[in-house]
């Protein structure tokens, strides 16, 4: 089991989160503000920023541990065995036929019950 060491916040982490605020803000206030523009200008405009926004929050604590994470889930991701095309296509069908099965109970009961409350109400 691997020893982690403790997180320690990481050096101006509060400007660095404002930063990430101001710069989504002016994403989308400069989107708004700039509405007469066409609209690829403005695309490229927020996705400038956003990815700006995105390289500076990858440098806070946060960020870095976002970071861990992401690289921890690619690893584990590839150690997933997926099923074939055929196994994939006999669950799906399997799944079908249950829930036409449940249905059709489902109907039958529905029927029976309403045949008898219709006998009583009548």
């Amino acid at each position: 089991m691997k020893a982690k060491a403790e997180a320690q916040p990481a050096r101006l982490d509060g400007l660095k989160w404002a930063l990430v605020v101001l710069l989504v803000s002016a994403a989308v206030l400069g989107n708004m503000y700039f509405d007469e523009a066409p609209l690829l200008y403005r695309a490229v405009g927020v996705v400038v920023f956003l990815a700006l926004a995105g390289l500076v929050f990858t440098q806070t604590g946060k960020g870095q541990n976002f970071l861990v994470m992401a690289r921890e889930a690619r690893t584990e991701i590839r150690k997933v065995v997926w099923p074939t095309r055929p196994e994939t296509m006999q669950t799906t069908l399997i799944v079908l036929a249950a829930v036409a099965l449940v249905a059709l109970l489902l109907w039958l009961i529905d029927t029976f019950l309403g045949w008898i409350i219709q006998s009583l109400i009548q």
